[in-house]
């Protein structure tokens, strides 16, 4: 079908209340109705039991606290996409619009726009916290974009229920390095506003949040870029590859495939040789480092190349004259053996606390080794960082990581996501069918976090993985061989889910090759080197410290979120810095943290006060509850009388008297108005 005649279907409201009228009555489609997209999502929404004039029973909407875990979960995606999100939300200011980033499981996340179309969407739940899966909302740009996995635009009529039919939404996918799904950018607004543009704008827009995110990711190391012509190298319309010193292409954004001819599977087993018919050797050469030049696809056809990243070898920086002033070097004469090792990602989590030395010291030694190792602790500990940093200190560092939150997935999708499926497996699938996360960890590392939290029905699929090292799609059909390393973690302990039966024992012994118990972040010793380590990964380009005061209270912070709430603190400690303060202070912390280290250090100083007896005179006693009440206030307002005041139900004249009471004169101690 041409873009001219999907137009003139757009254009005719007659045709979409005939294909309405049509499957309402014969549950079918005919052909030449409505764009072959849209039918095929319409057929979906007639088989989840949806009805255009009625409302889906049951609709998923997550509460505040699940937000807010959802939110902590694609912090990185967040990270990259608010900016962006701010950019289009200027451009189509007072248009009646809304920016939406939505995850893979349809809930909506984040919003941006106008605020009276916000209350107007928020009206069929366009709002964060809600889902829109197509099995929930019908065809709408969001669940539809995710369904098939392709930019797509819905307008008014268009949407399977009538009640959304005042919406008109452009949608456009959002994937990894690895080309696993994130999330959609989504443009909604009133249908009356509707412009064939939106879409494009949607589909740059979730461009430049890809090139971003892989661009945090694979920044420091080898990257290809790529373009038709050489002015478009280091723009948002690039190719990008992720190249390991090998050759083999670890990462790449779909731009990057696109004109390469590959797809994501290929990630992680070919190499640029391969792709582009270059040797590594050539690509390191001092003409791809300095200009683009020109690159022959296996079409014939050209493009412009630049490797960055390459760091020039011993050989060609240390002259001859040099290497002869040296010191002798020994027997095995190599350069590269007479010096220390570069540290490796295991080594950078060293930061100097004896437990945690311990457990890098055995994690180290198992790596490349067919023992999976099982890591248990708080949520926030950093279970996921280390088992990333084994798989980048390990011989598979080459291959795929690829991590599951089974927490995170619907035990309805489960099950599809991790082992794949045939083409129509079942009803809402995609046309060609998916591998499944397992199948895309060959050759690499499979990270299942929160395994803890997985159905037992799938545990039984999962064991039988593991034991065969093959993988069978839903809906039948050849198992695939797989091969990789396994990392589990869990903030449960698994030998009491086993025992409840809530976790399969023999997956349990399967998985347990090796565990390790990460310590709580209250339980460590090296506080301050943490504090450090984190500041300088929130703000690589600045030396920034802490004062010594509230560095001693935050190490006696009981810190229920672990490092990741420590992190979460310290990045919003950097957000409210001046550009010229270099020392992080009280007035940079978040109020609920500053109040919470109030009370805490109020606690201590009371807990020193000596015990009341019975022989204390009554009067001596009401002073001294009084003047440990003023003290307090006065500690969590941070020495400001008039909120110590309005803390306590007093004015400040009975303040400032109850402040001499206690030897606290109005006029001493810094505080402030």
């Amino acid at each position: 079908m041409t873009a001219n005649a999907l137009m003139s279907l757009r254009a005719a409201p007659s045709r979409l209340r005939q294909a309405r009228r049509q499957l309402l009555e014969t549950g079918e489609l005919g052909d030449g109705l409505l764009d072959p997209r849209l039918q095929a999502s319409w057929l979906r929404s007639r088989a989840f039991g949806l009805t255009p004039e009625g409302r889906a029973q049951g609709v998923p909407h997550a509460s505040a606290a699940q937000l807010a875990r959802s939110l902590e979960q694609r912090r990185a995606l967040l990270a990259q996409a608010r900016p962006v999100m701010e950019f289009v939300a200027e451009q189509v200011k007072a248009s009646d619009s809304l920016v939406i980033l939505a995850d893979p499981q349809g809930m909506l996340l984040h919003a941006l726009g106008d605020d009276g179309f916000a209350d107007k969407a928020a009206r069929v739940a366009l709002r964060p916290g809600a889902v829109w899966l197509e099995q929930w909302r019908g065809s709408n740009a969001i669940g539809t974009a995710l369904a098939d996995g392709r930019p797509v635009v819905i307008n008014g009529a268009e949407h399977f229920l009538e009640r959304n039919g005042f919406l008109t939404c452009a949608a456009a996918p959002i994937a990894d390095s690895s080309g696993a799904l994130l999330g959609v950018l989504d443009i909604s607004g009133d249908r009356r506003g509707y412009h064939p543009h939106t879409l494009g704008l949607a589909r740059s827009a979730a461009r430049m949040i890809e090139h971003q995110l892989f661009q945090a990711r694979h920044g420091s190391g080898l990257v290809l870029r790529l373009h038709a012509r050489p002015e478009g190298l280091d723009t948002v319309t690039e190719g990008l590859l992720a190249l390991a010193d090998d050759g083999m292409i670890l990462g790449a954004n779909g731009l990057g495939l696109e004109w390469l001819g590959l797809n994501s599977a290929a990630l992680g087993r070919c190499t640029v040789e391969a792709a582009l018919g270059l040797s590594m050797q050539t690509l390191l050469g001092d003409g791809l480092l300095t200009q683009p030049r020109q690159l022959q696809r296996a079409d014939g056809s050209l493009l412009y190349g630049r490797l960055d990243g390459a760091r020039p070898r011993a050989r060609s920086v240390v002259s001859a004259p040099a290497v002869s002033a040296l010191p002798a070097l020994p027997a095995r004469s190599a350069l590269s053996d007479a010096v220390v090792p570069a540290p490796d990602a295991l080594s950078a989590l060293d930061t100097g606390d004896a437990a945690v030395q311990g457990l890098l010291s055995r994690a180290r030694r198992v790596l490349g080794k067919p023992i999976a190792l099982l890591l248990q602790g708080e949520s926030g500990v950093g279970k996921e960082l280390l088992a990333r940093a084994c798989h980048q200190s390990g011989p598979r560092r080459s291959g795929p990581f690829v991590a599951i939150n089974c927490a995170a997935l619907p035990e309805s999708l489960i099950e599809a996501e991790l082992f794949g499926y045939r083409p129509g497996a079942f009803t809402g699938a995609l046309k060609e069918g998916a591998p499944g996360l397992l199948r895309q960890a060959h050759g690499g590392t499979l990270f299942l976090d929160e395994i803890g939290d997985m159905p037992l029905a799938l545990q039984a699929r999962l064991l039988r993985v593991l034991q065969e090292r093959q993988v069978s799609p839903l809906g039948g059909g050849p198992a695939v061989a797989v091969d990789f390393a396994l990392i589990c973690a869990s903030h449960r302990r698994l030998r009491d889910e086993v025992e409840a039966q809530r976790f399969r024992e023999d997956l349990y012994y399967r998985i347990n090759g090796l565990s390790l118990l990460i310590p709580p972040l209250r339980q460590r010793s090296d506080f301050a080197m943490l504090v450090e380590r984190l500041l300088k990964d929130a703000e690589p380009t600045r030396k920034l410290s802490v004062a010594p005061e509230l560095l001693a209270a935050l190490g006696a912070h009981p810190w229920p979120g672990n490092l990741r709430q420590l992190a979460n603190v310290l990045r919003t400690c950097c957000a409210l810095m001046d550009g010229a303060e270099a020392q992080i202070d009280w007035s940079h912390l978040p109020d609920d943290i500053a109040e919470d280290l109030n009370a805490s250090a109020q606690a201590t100083r009371a807990a020193a006060l000596p015990p009341l007896t019975p022989a204390v005179d009554s009067a001596l006693d009401l002073r001294l509850q009084s003047s440990r009440c003023v003290q307090q206030a006065l500690a969590l307002a941070q020495g400001n009388r008039s909120e110590a005041a309005r803390r306590l139900g007093v004015s400040r004249n009975t303040l400032y008297r109850k402040m001499r009471e206690a030897g606290l004169e109005p006029g001493q101690g810094g505080g402030f108005e």
